[in-house]
């Protein structure tokens, strides 16, 4: 293969194609990877409205980039500085792709096919743990984020999800009797929705949460929110600490989890 970082313009557009479809419009020296998304020049357009909330010198972090995709979000931190930056993908296409753009941009980003439920693998904790639009394409959102928490994550974890519903949240009491239902029924209460077919003919869209649900998820997965800098964006910080009602799961205290 040709060395991608001397390739003309018509050689990386051709390559591009050759990589399938992108999900991540990546700049490739003025070839864009995914000109005509759905959603616009995304992830960049995305990205814009919460970019300030994540410091823009990073020298001296690690960061860990759970369903890196192409790897718009690693490439952003390398240029911020990240001394070190760890993409996990289930998805061995999108790999294929970020470690093309990753070579071509001359960019040293570390990338494995890890899911998110294998990151007890990785045995070490990270300073940003990026966690952005997966959640909802999981049959296990909870446990992720469990995970997340008890691995990998060790100061600041910023997630992004799809969300639907309501975007107000209820104030709750600790506590409710059995015989009250209609708490249940109010604007504001945390709600998943379960898709069981598809949603936007994705047939990996699971569980999508409404605002007050997400934020009450991220409390009982142990991150306290520090930040809402876009609608679907929340940035938490690590509280130490076994969660006392986390749920065990299958793998704990196996060859995969440290």
């Amino acid at each position: 293969m040709t060395n991608p970082a001397a390739m003309a313009p018509e050689e990386i557009a051709r390559a591009v194609s050759d990589l399938g479809e992108w999900f991540h419009n990546i700049d490739l020296h003025g070839v864009p990877t995914s000109p005509h998304h759905f959603l616009g020049d995304y992830p960049t357009c995305k990205w814009s409205r919460f970019a300030s909330a994540i410091p823009a010198d990073l020298r001296g972090w690690t960061v860990l980039d759970i369903g890196c995709n192409a790897g718009f979000y690693s490439l952003e931190m390398k240029k911020r500085g990240a001394d070190r930056v760890v993409g996990i993908d289930s998805d061995g296409r999108y790999l294929a792709q970020a470690r093309f753009a990753a070579d071509l941009l001359g960019v040293d980003i570390e990338l494995e096919q890890l899911s998110v439920y294998e990151v007890g693998r990785l045995r070490e904790r990270f300073d940003l743990v990026l966690f952005m639009g997966v959640l909802y394409h999981l049959r296990h959102p909870l446990l992720a984020l469990d995970l997340i928490h008890e691995h990998v994550a060790g100061g600041m974890t910023v997630v992004q999800s799809m969300l639907r519903g309501e975007t107000e949240t209820l104030p709750l009491a600790e506590d409710y009797p059995f015989r009250e239902t209609e708490i249940f029924n109010k604007p504001g209460y945390p709600k998943m929705f379960f898709v069981e077919s598809l949603y936007a003919n994705d047939p990996t869209n699971w569980w999508i949460p409404n605002q007050a649900c997400l934020e009450a998820m991220l409390r009982s997965a142990g991150f306290a929110i520090v930040s809402h800098p876009e609608p679907e964006v929340f940035v938490c910080e690590y509280q130490p600490g076994p969660i006392e009602t986390q749920a065990a799961y299958a793998a704990k205290g196996g060859d995969d989890h440290g």
